[in-house]
């Protein structure tokens, strides 16, 4: 009887002993599954917010890129603003130099085209026929003074150098005499002086006066020629170059046509 109680009582003690363990498991596997759901939501997070750095890392990458280029870009820029600006003043500190060498030329030019028949009219003696042009020009300032007289002072004062001396004589010149016969040559030889001076925008103006103003003077292709030249100096090598092209198509045979193909020449 008691073996049979004893029995019962074991039975009965591993029954209430395997109850608690399940339960127990249970709990334990609730609180496990429990905190696992808190992991994921945790990593999920931390996934999240690593993806989010790494696109702010991306964007600041690409910002310093853009930055790097840009400063890139403002280097180059001051180094070409200092290049310009030391070649500015490498251009004012030779500009006494250009100046005289400018005169050089000027001479140069002027003994080429007196040597090649640009001045064969009207540069030696001037003659006093016309005088029915003469008296219907009015009286000569002080009643002394030719045609002949304000002429030659003109010229005089270019051969010496005198541009503007010579410049003003040929304007009186042409005040005086406007449709004389040498008239042409005084408008030619203010574009001249003004050339000699280096003003050459104002040298194609008044060389444009004689081509518009005297068309069947023999200057046409003197004046056509210096208007090139003058667009030459000035760095306008497209005008230049019709000019030029210009003097040869209507002026084939003649000396300024055979200097326009050799400046055309050496432009290319």
């Amino acid at each position: 009887m008691n073996k049979i109680r004893i029995g019962f009582l074991s039975a009965l003690l591993v029954c209430l002993v395997s109850c608690a363990t399940t339960d127990e498991l249970k709990k334990v596997q609730g609180g496990l599954d429990h905190r696992v759901l808190e992991l994921r939501e945790s990593l999920a997070k931390i996934e999240q917010n690593l993806e989010e750095t790494r696109e702010s890392v991306k964007a600041l990458r690409k910002f310093q890129a853009d930055t790097g280029a840009d400063m890139i870009e403002i280097r180059d820029a001051l180094r070409n603003m200092k290049g310009a600006v030391e070649e500015l003043r490498k251009e004012l500190a030779s500009s006494k130099t250009r100046d005289a060498r400018l005169n050089e030329l000027a001479f140069r030019i002027n003994f080429l085209e007196n040597f090649l028949g640009v001045n064969k009219k009207g540069e030696g003696h001037l003659e006093t026929g016309d005088k029915q042009s003469e008296k219907a020009n009015g009286p000569v300032k002080n009643g002394k003074a030719s045609r002949e007289a304000v002429y030659s002072s003109a010229q005089k004062a270019f051969k010496e150098g005198r541009y503007e001396d010579s410049r003003k004589e040929f304007q009186r010149f042409l005040e005086l005499f406007p449709k004389a016969e040498y008239s042409d040559n005084a408008q030619f030889w203010i574009g001249e002086c003004y050339y000699a001076e280096g003003k050459f925008e104002k040298a194609i103006l008044e060389y444009e006066k004689l081509i518009k103003g005297f068309s069947g003077s023999d200057k046409l292709p003197h004046a056509l020629l210096k208007q090139g030249l003058s667009f030459q100096k000035l760095g306008d090598k497209s005008s230049a170059k019709l000019l030029l092209q210009r003097v040869i198509r209507d002026h084939p045979n003649s000396n300024q046509a055979r200097i326009a193909k050799a400046r055309l020449a050496e432009m290319k």
